[in-house]
């Protein structure tokens, strides 16, 4: 959302106002924990501190987004205007950070972990083998996994994975006939 805002300032300076209120947001969650790498109590007082926080901190500066929002006037069809709507058309989503001390701010950490998968893409199209490429994609996920919880790939592969792989029934590849 902030990216739309950015290209609508050279035309509309008034997004200066918003992209400083967003700017404000992350100012909170940059003080936060990181609640994926923690368990146990640790990880439940760091999840009821992050809500506590966003619902003291943010949600406050929402509000203050929407109240922008529903009194800028701008074009129809303007840069500017089109931002606008984008926000208030996707405005439940942006705001479950709020309620759900899981979900993040934004998205850019799940757009960095597909990126090798988007960029490597046009590699898998040489692969020959639709099965081949569906392990690759298994294994993109579970070493992104392991990456997110903050874990050595290759240790968590050994020990999660393969147990789960152990049991019948948990972890089914395709097959060639497939």
């Amino acid at each position: 959302m902030r990216r739309k805002y950015v290209k609508a300032e050279v035309f509309a300076p008034a997004c200066a106002e918003v992209i400083d209120l967003i700017g404000k947001l992350y100012e909170v969650e940059r003080d936060l924990p990181n609640p994926h790498v923690l368990t146990g109590a640790e990880q439940k007082a760091a999840l009821a501190h992050i809500l506590a926080v966003r619902r003291e901190r943010s949600a406050p500066v929402i509000e203050e987004i929407k109240k922008w929002a529903e009194r800028q006037q701008g074009l129809p069809e303007s840069t500017f205007r089109k931002a606008i709507k984008y926000m208030l058309d996707l405005w439940h989503g942006l705001t479950v950070f709020l309620e759900n001390p899981w979900v993040p701010l934004d998205n850019n950490l799940v757009e960095r972990q597909i990126r090798p998968l988007v960029v490597g893409r046009k590699n898998h199209y040489g692969s020959k083998s639709k099965r081949g490429t569906e392990v690759a994609a298994l294994f993109y996920s579970l070493i992104e996994t392991a990456q997110l919880r903050g874990e050595d790939p290759a240790e968590y592969l050994q020990r999660a994975a393969l147990a789960a792989i152990a049991e019948p029934g948990t972890v089914t590849l395709p097959t060639a006939a497939e």
